[in-house]
């Protein structure tokens, strides 16, 4: 469906479901993720896989040195609409599709020796960087294994044990993803295992990128020790340094706009949204986590906790009455489909706008059409006010199958 030209929107006129992007929130993060460039002469790629909004590559270009991508599609996506630098890794290239990645990217990184050994006739006779991810096994985070490339009997990466030193004609750098979410710590812990154990291959390197899970526009991310961790690699080994956040770029720049469909109650009062948690939103089920909302007072936690660790549910809702407990769910026939649940300071209603904080991130570019949902529309906010950049209708749905 084709955008209405020139009509203006703001948070309460734009239709639902809707994400709308902020470009000052935007230039806030790029700013940050800039500094460190220019203080440490490394290169910061956009992660597509987690912020593909190609509308806001213009802006993004300014900033980064390009993108990177998980297979063809977004590769070709970044090398049409960003530019500059194109990267791509997978744990596994198909025949068919590797002559193109080979013509259109700069730096290509294979999974495993198998890989390599199955491509790289090809990938010598372009003028493009190899690489290798390896996974040195490290570690760092609690509770999310399905987000952990260096978990037990991971598929992700080649392991110090199995990494052929005696192949490595071609192969100019290293790859390491280890982090999601987390701040600096982590980085200088993986760092350290992995000189530990891939010393000597760094030595005969002339790059290595450090992946992404780099929170580095959050709040309290340590931003003097990530410039530490860069300017130590390329001090020690003289290795340029490539790092590829994508939820430090639209970090907090995003939000989902919702209408309240209707109102239930069973044990608890229940408001149906058009929006879903399954289709709209699915890191919610995935994690599992429960978004921010901009019109609640509160997040109720698991446990029956909310977010502020001296109340209970129990007590708000005893001790004042004007807080009203909501479920907040989507109106698909998945009985999961729940985005969470909340605390207002008054009650909800049907036509209600409901506004889902940090959704720019993973959430856009995970959307489906289970149950035939109408894909969210698109926008993005720039000093004029709110621009629809793209609908979706039902050929979008037809279309799919």
């Amino acid at each position: 469906m084709q955008m209405e030209k020139g009509k203006i929107y703001d948070y309460n006129t734009v239709p639902t479901p809707c994400f709308v992007v902020e470009e000052e929130l935007l230039k806030k993060n790029l700013e940050i993720l800039k500094n460190v460039i220019d203080r440490t002469g490394c290169h910061i790629l956009l992660a597509q896989k987690c912020f593909s909004m190609y509308h806001t590559y213009p802006l993004l270009s300014k900033y980064l040195s390009g993108t990177t991508a998980s297979g063809l599609y977004e590769a070709k996506l970044g090398k049409e609409y960003f530019g500059k630098e194109t990267h791509v890794y997978s744990a596994a290239y198909r025949d068919d599709e590797i002559d193109e990645l080979l013509d259109i990217c700069d730096h290509i990184v294979f999974n495993s020796f198998s890989q390599w050994n199955r491509f790289k006739d090809k990938a010598k006779k372009k003028d493009i960087k190899c690489g290798l991810r390896i996974n040195p096994k490290c570690s760092t985070q609690e509770g999310h294994a399905i987000y952990d490339p260096c978990a037990p009997y991971s598929r992700m990466g080649i392991t110090n044990e199995n990494f052929d030193r005696e192949n490595l004609e071609g192969i100019s750098g290293l790859h390491f993803h280890t982090l999601c979410e987390q701040n600096s710590d982590d980085l200088l812990t993986t760092i350290k295992s992995v000189k530990e154990q891939f010393s000597d291959v760094l030595k005969e390197m002339e790059w290595i990128n450090f992946g992404g899970g780099h929170h580095i526009t959050r709040k309290d991310y340590d931003i003097e020790c990530l410039v530490d961790c860069i300017n130590e690699m390329k001090e020690e080994y003289g290795l340029e340094v490539y790092l590829e956040p994508g939820e430090a770029v639209a970090l907090d720049a995003g939000f989902m706009i919702s209408t309240v469909l209707d109102i239930v109650s069973n044990g608890i009062d229940i408001a149906i949204v058009d929006t879903s948690a399954a289709c709209h939103m699915p890191d919610v089920i995935e994690m599992p986590y429960t978004p921010q909302l901009a019109e609640a007072v509160r997040i109720v936690a698991a446990g029956g906790e909310t977010y502020d660790k001296d109340l209970s549910v129990k007590s708000m809702m005893e001790e004042q009455e004007t807080f009203k407990l909501y479920r907040i769910g989507g109106p698909t026939c998945l009985a999961g489909d729940v985005i969470g649940d909340y605390i207002f300071d008054r009650d909800l209603k049907i036509g209600d706008r409901l506004t889902f904080k940090d959704m720019a991130i993973y959430s856009m570019v995970k959307t489906n059409t289970f149950n035939g949902m109408r894909l969210p529309a698109i926008a993005y906010k720039d000093k004029e006010g709110i621009k629809i950049i793209k609908k979706f209708g039902y050929e979008d749905f037809k279309n799919r199958l």
